[in-house]
């Protein structure tokens, strides 16, 4: 893997509002290698959602660097910025699905502004759906999808411009245990066969776990931990992601005692 292919630097945002301002990001560095899956964990309010809207610009930052493979994100206007993002996909927690277009038209949506031909998309929403599992439900309306089969769809529509970058926030959150599972699978089989490079915000250090080469704990705007999965678990270093590890032994060894008794 290359070192460094999605790099921040001294990342600062503050909201504001008539009563307060809020500093939000408070001088992040990160840097995510090409290929991997980097997993950022931190309770509510630590900032995760704003960190990963800045990095495709969603969000503006006050001030920092964003930096993926040769390109200054935070440096490019407005009509750059629209280029850059086809490569960087994302997907939600809530979706974000049209309700009154079908999937494939959910899917081909992002592709309007490409210049494909009306053929290239729908060969383009033909391999999404493969690729999601879900040719059956082309013609299918959001309303009569499950949240899973909506969460591929989000996951199609987001890979439908060959993006090198996939930001997933919080996108299992909204799902039971299994499905979630099975959307992590996708998102593992989709990094595997694409080599894309994904960052997974989360507050659940299972999703981490299952999921990630080398993860981010974050509080209060800052990130006070970075390292492989593996070595965080085994001897976190920052109080937040001992106490995330405590709730995580906690809910295992109770849920396998209730098992046997």
């Amino acid at each position: 893997m290359e070192e460094k292919f999605i790099e921040v630097k001294q990342l600062y945002k503050t909201f504001h509002n008539k009563k307060q301002s809020i500093e939000v990001l408070k001088g992040i560095d990160l840097s995510v290698k090409k290929g991997e899956i980097y997993g950022i964990v931190g309770f509510s309010g630590a900032g995760k959602s704003t960190l990963v809207r800045c990095i495709n610009r969603l969000e503006e930052p006050d001030s920092g660097i964003v930096r993926i493979g040769d390109k200054e994100i935070t440096s490019l206007k407005k009509d750059q910025l629209n280029v850059e993002r086809r490569k960087i996909g994302m997907i939600f927690q809530q979706f974000n699905l049209f309700d009154s277009m079908t999937v494939a038209q959910n899917i081909a949506y992002p592709l309007k502004l490409t210049g494909l031909s009306a053929k290239e998309r729908d060969a383009k929403v033909d391999e999404m759906l493969v690729l999601v599992g879900l040719t059956d439900k082309k013609n299918a309306y959001p309303g009569e999808l499950s949240g899973g089969q909506k969460q591929r769809v989000g996951i199609a529509r987001a890979l439908a411009n060959n993006p090198d970058v996939l930001l997933s926030d919080e996108a299992t959150s909204a799902l039971d245990p299994q499905t979630t599972l099975a959307v992590l699978d996708l998102l593992k089989e989709i990094n595997e066969k694409l080599g894309l490079t994904i960052i997974l915000i989360t507050h659940e250090l299972e999703v981490i776990k299952y999921t990630c080469h080398r993860m981010a704990v974050m509080e209060n705007g800052k990130l006070l931990e970075q390292g492989l999965v593996k070595d965080i678990f085994q001897n976190p270093q920052c109080e937040t992601a001992k106490n995330f590890i405590n709730v995580y032994n906690k809910f295992r060894s109770d849920y396998w005692q209730e098992e046997v008794e």
